[in-house]
């Protein structure tokens, strides 16, 4: 078994956890690494499983916008929509997306179960969002994306203004996850990862600030790095963490808002020093916490160890998590799954 350094501390749910509600999510997670936990998520269930899928009956739905089939290559195959003959974008706009609705229903819960003493009181209720570029270039007609983005991302933002308005600031926490960007940098036009901005890099900060801006200056914020998890699949394996700690440099550079952490996948496989060694040119706002997504349950606690090992040749303190939000998986896997968290890394202070 892999010698570590020190042992990580802390750990992050990234977002789904696939059991029945969010009840059942909040007293699972918490009864077996509630310790180690600062934020909770109520787990993405029911229709929200399969991350921003949802989303496609609010583009289905408006009047304003008429379906097309899928285009072929595209990483996930559904329909997407363009504007119906006539309509001006410039008058387009989209109503409730759901997920304040469904924010401040679990929130709810998450209250009440945090009243019975269930739940630490530091603990956080996590809110895990799409950016808006991910359910644009999911759904929206390619050659329209630019023309439908100023509508959706002002409905996502209003989403965001009033999830911050119901839920008291020092309770909360919001998480950006940032998929269809990493697609972009990393070029990958032939699956329609194809950014509609001339500046890709430049661009996708420009969207993902505006995002990270949204949030309160005293509600926490953090950034999940992701290349997707669509069929258990990656939209493409990374050569190395080159093009997330660009990315997160980045982010980190053009705003001075508080970030309480990144996430940053790590593939099963990579245990090489390769993977990890951009890791070092990291730079990071002095307060976030940096969780790396190393734990996998199919090698358990011997892989994961070596891992960290890897890591921990390059960076110094670090988390623990997932991949990616694990909805997708069985149900009966999410009780090993997060006693390996535990396993492997030491309780928060």
């Amino acid at each position: 078994m892999s010698t570590i350094a020190t042992r990580p501390a802390g750990a992050l749910l990234v977002g789904s956890v696939p059991l029945e509600d969010a009840d059942a999510v909040i007293r699972t997670a918490t009864a077996h690494l509630g310790g180690h936990l600062r934020r909770i998520p109520d787990g993405e269930t029911g229709e929200r499983t399969i991350w921003v899928t949802w989303q496609q009956g609010v583009f289905a739905t408006h009047p304003d916008l008429e379906e097309e089939p899928p285009v072929e290559g595209q990483y996930a195959p559904f329909p997407r929509y363009r504007l119906r003959a006539g309509t001006d974008p410039a008058r387009l706009r989209f109503g409730d997306l759901g997920y304040a609705e469904v924010a401040l229903r679990s929130y709810a819960r998450f209250a009440e179960v945090k009243r019975t003493g269930a739940v630490p009181t530091r603990m956080r209720f996590q809110v895990s969002l799409p950016t808006p570029i991910s359910p644009l270039n999911n759904f929206a007609a390619l050659d329209e994306r630019a023309l439908l983005e100023p509508a959706y991302e002002d409905a996502l933002l209003r989403e965001v203004d009033a999830i911050a308005s119901a839920i008291p600031h020092d309770e909360l926490a919001v998480q950006w996850d940032i998929a269809f960007e990493m697609g972009f940098l990393e070029g990958l036009a032939d699956m329609m990862f194809t950014a509609w901005w001339d500046d890709v890099l430049r661009g996708s900060v420009e969207r993902i600030i505006r995002a990270t801006e949204r949030v309160p200056a005293d509600v926490e914020v953090g950034h999940h790095l992701c290349y997707g998890d669509f069929g258990h699949q990656h939209f493409v394996q990374p050569s190395d963490a080159g093009r997330l700690v660009q990315l997160a440099n980045a982010i980190h550079a053009e705003t001075t808002r508080p970030i309480a952490w990144l996430h940053l996948p790590v593939p099963r496989e990579r245990t090489d020093a390769a993977y990890f060694a951009p890791l070092a040119d990291l730079r990071l706002h002095p307060e976030t916490e940096l969780y790396l997504g190393l734990v996998h349950l199919t090698d358990g606690e011997e892989g994961t160890l070596a891992r960290i090992a890897a890591a921990q040749e390059v960076v110094g303190a670090f988390g623990v998590a997932t991949e990616c939000g694990f909805g997708r998986r069985d149900p009966a896997s999410v009780a090993p799954l997060l006693d390996l968290h535990a396993a492997v890394a030491d309780p928060v202070s």
